[in-house]
């Protein structure tokens, strides 16, 4: 991979990791168009490995946030004065995470390889816009943090295992189920932020480690460091427009884009101008 290609890909990745529009699916169609082949074993780590830099912008922008709730989980344990809103969301957090990371990894060899089609991504793009259309017209929003529960946290952490189908998009994912929970939208962002963390820095440090001769061998490792640097850039400099526009419109606006991307990238693969894989 050229020096530009990895800098395109690192803007992608900075721009749609926050919105409900798939960043895996706009890195897939993205490095498809390069003319990277979508289903070769480092091209499929670069693109989970690109995105800490993404999740290390939020980690950074809101560390504070984070150092508080890890502080107030470890602390709850055993000061049960501590056990408030904070104490159950650090631990909601945890719960949640474990879902993913077990498909994750249960699945590894399907979503590195059928999975990594341009059909899914246009399918799953197509499909999920439905979804998210539906949980904004089922949404009550009337629930706030204080009223999370264990089963928010099971069932919200369920439907983030879908995300692993390259065009779903994590945060439409997750977003979508705490609107169906009847959480409001600044909950259920909020919920979808702090879940990324654990998801997102497991599968880019697993593909890391797992792959890293594969990375090494056709992708190069200084053009994957260089697009998770772009990614952090890109991601930190944006994050507080991306969130803001996340929180207070419905994720249903974000349907047509998706929906005419996919429209887009069917037609290019219908008449030959762009393969699948």
């Amino acid at each position: 991979m050229n020096l530009l290609s990895a800098i395109l890909l690192g803007v992608v990745e900075g721009v749609t990791e926050f919105l409900p529009v798939s960043s895996t699916g706009h890195l897939t169609i993205t490095e498809r168009l390069l003319g990277l082949p979508i289903n070769d074993a480092g091209v499929t780590a670069f693109t989970a490995i690109v995105q800490i830099g993404a999740v290390a912008a939020v980690v950074s922008y809101f560390r504070r946030d984070i150092v508080h709730l890890a502080a107030t989980g470890v602390r709850g344990l055993r000061d049960a004065s501590a056990r408030g809103t904070d104490y159950r969301l650090a631990w909601w957090v945890v719960v949640g995470s474990v879902p993913v990371g077990v498909v994750g990894l249960a699945t590894r060899h399907v979503v590195s390889g059928p999975l990594r089609n341009l059909w899914v991504v246009v399918a799953a793009l197509a499909g999920w816009s439905v979804v998210m259309w539906l949980a904004e017209r089922a949404a009550t929003l009337n629930r706030t943090e204080g009223d999370l529960t264990l089963t928010d946290a099971v069932v919200i952490g369920l439907v983030q295992c879908l995300a692993l189908v390259p065009g779903v998009s994590r945060s439409g994912a997750t977003i979508s189920a705490g609107l169906f929970r009847g959480l409001d939208r600044v909950v259920a962002t909020r919920v979808s932020f702090f879940l990324s963390i654990p998801a997102l820095v497991a599968a880019g440090g697993y593909e890391a480690a797992a792959s890293a001769s594969d990375v090494g061998a056709s992708v190069g490792w200084g053009a994957t460091v260089l697009a998770t640097l772009v990614s952090f850039a890109v991601a930190y400099a944006s994050i507080a427009w991306l969130l803001r526009l996340v929180v207070h419109r419905p994720i249903s606006v974000f349907a047509g884009y998706r929906v005419g991307l996919a429209t887009a990238v069917a037609v290019l693969l219908s008449t030959g101008a762009l393969s699948a894989t």
